[in-house]
């Protein structure tokens, strides 16, 4: 048999991405897939039927009922079809195999409806998963494609959910992703085992810590809620109507104004009342956002810094008196 044709950079990223998933699908130990039934649909009605106009056929509808056109091809028929994409790189072959696999995309989708996602979307995102196994797929395994192509399909669905299906992404390093494919899985097993799945428990077996499992169990069992979406039928408001704002109330902000505008001009005042040293002393050292050090203004004037720090202090007692004085309730706005 002749080599398999070679990635391009794009394919090469993207099985990289899979990877790193912690799917390591090449060496996959799969001899069996479970049954991978397709989902009851319903067939398109003919076009001189009554019901047409009443139950029409959903997209959905008709893509499972296109599906049955295409039956499981035999073991044998496989490896033909293999030989022929492999040695020729043959299209058609390649074609032949997706087409008479689009089931299993079809069955792992239906696993994860519950997530609210589309799922014709999950579907879509399956069959990339297909043909990304076509490529990597190895006959000489003896296992049968599609139970290798059930592995790249829900990965490629994993993938999806983990990136649109919330709008706070819940799994961006390997351990959290580890814990979004296996943490409700594993409760599962615990639970069937005849444990109780603990934190610690859950963080042991799938060997990351406590405070992960925690986390990532609190986002899954909750679900983000639209800002925009109405409060109920009746009323035209939304959620974020009734959130109660961040910002300081309107009264507040003007009091608050008013009162940075008082400060401002009796601290104007009172400093016309300084010597040239003091106001120095007030504006370069007490009210400056990066003030003089006591050592700098001492050399500055060729006192101590003692003596600075003297009056410092000084004129903030001053500054604390004059205020006093003319701004009534100080002790109040102070507290």
């Amino acid at each position: 048999m002749a080599d398999r044709p070679k990635d391009t950079n794009e394919d090469t990223e993207e099985s990289e991405e899979i990877e790193d998933l912690s799917l390591d699908l090449e060496a996959a130990d799969v001899t069996e897939a479970p049954d991978l039934p397709l989902p009851p649909a319903v067939s398109a009605p003919a076009a001189g039927d009554s019901l047409a106009t009443v139950a029409p056929v959903t997209a959905l509808q008709q893509y499972l009922a296109e599906l049955r056109r295409y039956p499981y091809l035999s073991k044998e028929e496989e490896l033909q079809l293999f030989q022929e994409y492999y040695a020729q790189g043959s299209r058609e072959a390649a074609v032949k195999l997706i087409l008479a696999n689009l089931r299993v995309s079809v069955a792992i989708a239906s696993e994860y409806l519950h997530t609210g996602a589309d799922q014709m979307d999950l579907i879509q995102e399956g069959n990339v998963g297909l043909m990304q196994a076509i490529k990597k797929f190895d006959p000489t395994k003896n296992v049968r494609f599609y139970a290798y192509a059930a592995w790249w399909a829900r990965a490629y669905i994993l993938r999806y959910l983990l990136n649109t299906y919330r709008l706070v992404k819940i799994g961006t390093t390997q351990d959290q992703r580890k814990l979004f494919y296996n943490l409700r899985k594993e409760k599962a097993k615990l639970e069937r085992q005849g444990f109780a799945p603990d934190t610690k428990l859950l963080a042991d077996r799938l060997h990351v810590r406590e405070r992960d499992v925690i986390e990532m169990d609190q986002r899954l069992g909750s679900w983000e809620l639209s800002l925009d979406q109405p409060l109920n039928q009746e009323s035209e408001g939304t959620l974020l109507d009734i959130l109660p704002s961040r910002e300081m109330p309107a009264d507040e902000q003007l009091a608050t104004t008013e009162l940075q505008t008082l400060f401002r001009a009796k601290l104007a005042e009172f400093t016309k009342t300084l010597a040239e040293r003091d106001e120095d002393i007030l504006r370069n050292r007490i009210l400056s956002e990066t003030p003089l050090t006591l050592d700098d203004l001492g050399h500055k004037y060729g006192v101590t810094k003692e003596r600075t720090r003297q009056l410092e202090a000084r004129i903030i007692k001053r500054l604390r008196d004059f205020l006093k004085k003319e701004i009534k309730d100080f002790d109040s706005l102070r507290s």
